[in-house]
């Protein structure tokens, strides 16, 4: 079957046209000058590498770890009622519309104009003296347009592409505002749970407080103490409820901030009971780790897709300096005489199509300073996403690492506790058996109560250590799937686009 050559030879002469045209204005020299970090290469740390290579993440819902309900249940009302994520989400709302405007440039553009108005025309300037000199007459026009960019180099569809790259981004950022809320929500409310327990201190060293008082006070009556030693037993007693005040005022603030986290008034929070909080096993990590935290930490994410938009946009700057070709075309109607409908008619129709060809030549460095620019914000989103990778392995390693310590911590807290208390328990039965006197008995109250108090301090900073852990890991706020490949990353050359053969 014999083949019509001359569209290939049409298609080959434009392109060797546009190829010459496209030498107008130089973009050698410009280039971006970062390079992204392999997360495989890098070496991810002792405390990684001895952890347990168990791959199992957090679950979505990783604060249930703790098995407490209230936290579970206030929670939920902080996802749903949060005017942060409300905000995140009005951000992604308005990212997506964002990007139909610049989808919309891709596709034919029509348009509808027409006006109908009674015009008088002078008898002179540009008309008179004439038919029209001195008289008023309809003057109606009307105009069905059409434009269509072929895009050539695929300009519009890189910021399109562009624009999708910046949803994806605000959907990340939406998805670490929520993981941020859930670390600063559980935080608080282990905040709460150890000022409840400092509380539990300062009471049980005030009941004992008061009732070395009343032994002082019972001696002196018997006449086998001294003022002195009342004296030394009231001494401590302003200070322990200055302490106990403190903490029922950091108690009531820390529930206010609760409740604000979660959208709610200050009453709500008042309703907050102490915190029941356990804790748990956790996971294991994945052999390659930092690889693992490319597509479930949302920070990562996020700088990933922030480095393909800006790919895009280095795309979107390299088009600018090659030619274009745009397909123009209308149907319409004038009038300027007769009937207020005479526009209607068809002796009174014109039409117009033929494509519109745009050259930079000399643009004053417009298109250079474009691409330069463009090629900066891509090293700066580059640089962002290596301090961000840098940045979770850091977080992961010294979650680990302070677990590890908290750990042998706690040991040594609960047997200083212990000491603590059998030392305080000789003194007083010494005491009873009169073979000391109380100033043993005074001197060891206080090593028992700042043991106790270490002892919460340290289950609380496992209980933070935990969390800043599975926050490291990201939560599993993110599916895997949703980072971009490498392939994505990388801006490309603009290429000659054909319109198929029919």
């Amino acid at each position: 079957m014999h083949r019509n050559p001359w569209p290939g030879i049409a298609r080959a002469g434009l392109f060797t046209v546009v190829s010459l045209l496209s030498a107008c204005i130089d973009s050698q020299g410009i280039a971006p000058q970062a390079n992204r970090l392999d997360a495989a290469r890098l070496d991810p740390g002792t405390a990684i590498r001895r952890a347990e290579q168990d791959a199992a993440w957090p679950s979505a819902q990783w604060w249930r770890a703790y098995a407490d309900p209230q936290l579970d249940a206030w929670m939920d009302q902080a996802l749903a009622g949060s005017p942060d994520l409300a905000m995140a989400a009005a951000r992604v709302r308005r990212a997506r519309a964002l990007a139909g405007v610049v989808e919309s440039a891709e596709r034919p553009q029509v348009n509808v104009d027409a006006s109908v108005q009674r015009k008088r025309w002078p008898d002179d300037f540009f008309y008179g003296p004439g038919e029209l000199a001195r008289s008023s007459s309809w003057n109606n026009t009307s105009l069905l347009g059409f434009s269509y960019d072929l895009d050539l180099w695929g300009r519009e569809r890189s910021r399109s592409h562009q624009a999708l790259d910046q949803t994806r981004v605000a959907v990340a950022e939406a998805r670490l505002a929520a993981l941020e809320l859930q670390g600063n929500l559980v935080r608080s409310y282990i905040r709460l749970a150890l000022l409840h327990a400092e509380r539990d201190v300062a009471q049980a060293s005030l009941a004992q407080q008061e009732q070395i008082l009343r032994l002082a006070e019972q001696r002196l009556r018997d006449g086998i103490g001294t003022r002195l030693e009342v004296s030394r037993a009231e001494a401590p007693l302003p200070e322990t409820h200055r302490q106990l005040d403190a903490l029922n005022e950091s108690i009531d603030l820390t529930r206010n901030q609760l409740a604000a986290l979660a959208g709610k008034g200050p009453g709500e929070g008042e309703r907050l009971q102490r915190p029941t909080l356990a804790l748990q096993r956790l996971p294991g990590l994945p052999a390659q780790l930092p690889l693992e935290l490319l597509g479930r930490r949302p920070d990562l994410v996020a700088s990933r897709w922030q480095v393909a938009a800006q790919a895009r946009g280095i795309e979107v700057a390299k088009a600018g300096f090659y030619p274009n070709i745009n397909l123009l075309g209308g149907v319409g109607s004038n009038a300027t005489q007769g009937g207020v409908l005479d526009f209607l008619r068809y002796d009174k129709l014109t039409y117009g199509l033929g494509p519109a060809l745009s050259l930079p030549v000399f643009d004053g460095g417009l298109r250079r300073g474009e691409l330069g620019a463009a090629s900066a914000e891509y090293d700066l989103a580059v640089e962002h996403y290596n301090q961000t990778l840098v940045e979770a392995l850091r977080e992961v390693a010294d979650a680990l690492v302070r677990i590890k310590s908290l750990d042998q911590q706690q040991h040594l807290a609960a047997e200083a506790v212990a000491v603590a208390q059998k030392t305080c328990d000789l003194a007083l039965l010494a005491q009873q058996r009169g073979l000391t006197g109380f100033d043993a008995v005074l001197e060891t109250q206080p090593g028992l109560f700042h043991s106790q108090l270490k002892e919460q301090q340290v289950r609380a900073a496992q209980l933070a250590a935990q969390a800043d852990l599975l926050l490291a890991l990201g939560g599993s706020v993110l599916p895997a799937p949703a980072a971009p490949a490498d392939a994505e990353l990388a801006p490309q050359e603009p290429r000659l686009r054909f319109l198929p053969t029919p």
